[in-house]
């Protein structure tokens, strides 16, 4: 890569970085802020729900205004709209407000990740962009990994601390950004995007069934399902069978997010220039479902930890790989593209901790066994839409 090249991409990292660990700050005291206006585990619930379902609901609008107006805006303003959120969470003491805030936030995620994945695309070439979307999703996980610790620091200076804190430094990133992020795209990169100014949201998760990324896009439904619910029930899990205590649980979360960075920095690009972004898909949907079974079998909490990694670390290559996968078959509905491709997260990452729930209830191996099912599944389906390309291809 040159050395502009850099430069853009660590922009892009650090607005990455904060947008994800700013709310991860507010995590360690999400339980205390909760009890102090006299709301339990609903709310905590309806936190993430509601902060998803914006996304969903949001992404496809904003995949086509990142097509047509450029990414520039776009991130600058996903940035905005976190850091009101962040504002209106630290100024209420009512749960509706705090509902309002997450809608807000979950609005910002859906304008600024494909923004920045679309971004990613206009200044890489093919070879390059496995390593883009590598870097960009390791500023994600590092801020999943800080972004905790950092609030639970700060939390002794006062319970709403970290939330003022947070807000201040997504308002610096969005200075930042406004001040040094030039746009882009290029003129022609919106064309195509322009065929369907007026299209619903329906109309586009439709659209998106005949793209020639479909597929990559239900695998990411699937692996954010799958990796929400497994997170979802993982504390639950851990204390139920094997007794761990809260620093247990919290040395496991720590650990598999660092897996998740090194991963992504050192590993990805490398195994993708050799093998190939199919080649890796396969192996890695392989592995994590391995992992979902072997951890039915667990008998230790050392042993689960273990299969633990194996599973994160799958997700952590499977998630920039898709990225780039579906970048390097969008042509120039980039931003369309990233937007379906957060809208499919999106419904994962709801739907994934609410049936976890359900079922864990129900018995508390359900939900592993449902990853397992669903994993195989998406494993032949990946196949089968493989084998039909390269006979595309070979008739073409």
């Amino acid at each position: 890569m040159t050395g502009d090249q850099r430069k853009k991409i660590t922009m892009l990292m650090i607005n990455m970085f904060i947008a994800i660990g700013s709310f991860g700050i507010i995590i360690p005291i999400l339980p205390a802020y909760l009890e102090s206006i006299n709301q339990g585990g609903t709310a905590a619930g309806l936190f993430i729900a509601i902060f998803a379902g914006a996304q969903f609901i949001f992404s496809p609008i904003a995949g086509k205004w990142t097509d047509q107006y450029g990414r520039r805006k776009m991130i600058i303003y996903g940035l905005a709209g976190l850091t009101l959120s962040m504002f209106i969470f630290y100024a209420s003491n009512s749960v509706w407000i705090l509902y309002a805030s997450r809608a807000v936030g979950g609005i910002g995620c859906a304008m600024l990740v494909p923004a920045i994945f679309a971004y990613i695309a206009d200044i890489t070439t093919m070879d390059q962009r496995a390593k883009g979307n590598s870097l960009v999703s390791a500023a994600m996980s590092l801020g999943i990994v800080v972004g905790p610790g950092i609030g639970g620091f700060l939390a002794g200076f006062g319970l709403k601390f970290p939330i003022l804190v947070s807000a201040l430094v997504s308002l610096v990133s969005v200075l930042f950004s406004v001040l040094l992020l030039k746009e882009s795209k290029t003129e022609t990169a919106g064309v195509s995007a322009e065929i369907h100014p007026d299209e619903s949201m329906a109309l586009k998760i439709a659209r998106s069934v005949k793209m020639p990324y479909f597929i990559p896009l239900i695998i990411t439904l699937v692996m954010s399902f799958g990796l929400m619910a497994y997170e979802s029930v993982i504390g639950l899990y851990l204390d139920n069978q094997f007794q761990s205590s809260a620093k247990d649980i919290a040395v496991m979360v720590t650990a598999t997010g660092i897996v998740s960075v090194i991963v992504q920095l050192f590993v990805v690009d490398k195994i993708v220039n050799r093998y190939g972004e199919r080649s890796v898909l396969n192996v890695f949907i392989a592995v994590a479902a391995t992992g979902f079974l072997f951890s039915l079998f667990a008998t230790n909490y050392s042993l689960f930890f273990i299969i633990s990694l194996f599973i994160f670390l799958s997700t952590s290559i499977l998630r920039p790989v898709l990225n780039t996968l579906i970048s390097k078959l969008a042509g120039n509905e980039q931003g369309f593209a990233m937007g379906m491709n957060n809208a499919y997260m999106s419904i994962g990452n709801v739907l994934g901790p609410t049936l976890a729930g359900l079922l864990y209830d129900v018995k508390i191996t359900y939900p592993f066994i449902l990853g397992f099912v669903l994993l195989i599944i998406t494993l032949f389906i990946t196949f089968t839409w493989q084998k039909r390309s390269l006979k595309t291809k070979a008739v073409v």
